[in-house]
């Protein structure tokens, strides 16, 4: 259930690891704010097969909750990348580009030095409804 704390803002709480301290997507107007995502699959477990892999179950998430949210991939607009290892991302890239095509919304990437639960790599996303 959605939690609607101002006029501005419809805050739709976590779906999956239940008392997470922040919320699933918060709407604002036509946008959706999507807490970053990362490779677990439906037992909340990290997917085997390294960044490629991760990349591919991470843009499913985000494809999940966007739908659950009366979105799409195709309506993204900005896209921020977290990786553990800066060095993988070209092969991110690569399984990126397979998703998105010739809609490439804006983006940033970045490594950083570690991911929660021991991901390889998180991304969140501003997209329109």
């Amino acid at each position: 259930m959605s939690q609607k704390t101002s006029k501005d803002a419809i805050y739709h709480p976590f779906v999956g690891i239940p008392g997470l301290p922040f919320s699933e997507a918060v709407e604002v107007g036509d946008l959706l704010f999507l807490s970053g995502q990362i490779g677990s699959d439906a037992s909340d477990r990290l997917v085997s097969g390294g960044i490629a892999a991760e990349t591919r179950q991470t843009l499913a998430n985000i494809r999940a909750v966007l739908e659950r949210h009366g979105s799409s991939l195709d309506r993204i607009v900005k896209m921020t990348v977290m990786l553990a290892d800066i060095g993988e991302w070209a092969v991110m890239n690569a399984e990126y580009v397979k998703v998105f095509g010739r809609h490439l919304p804006a983006r940033s990437a970045f490594g950083t030095s570690g991911l929660a639960l021991g991901a390889r790599v998180e991304i969140e996303c501003i997209a329109a409804r």
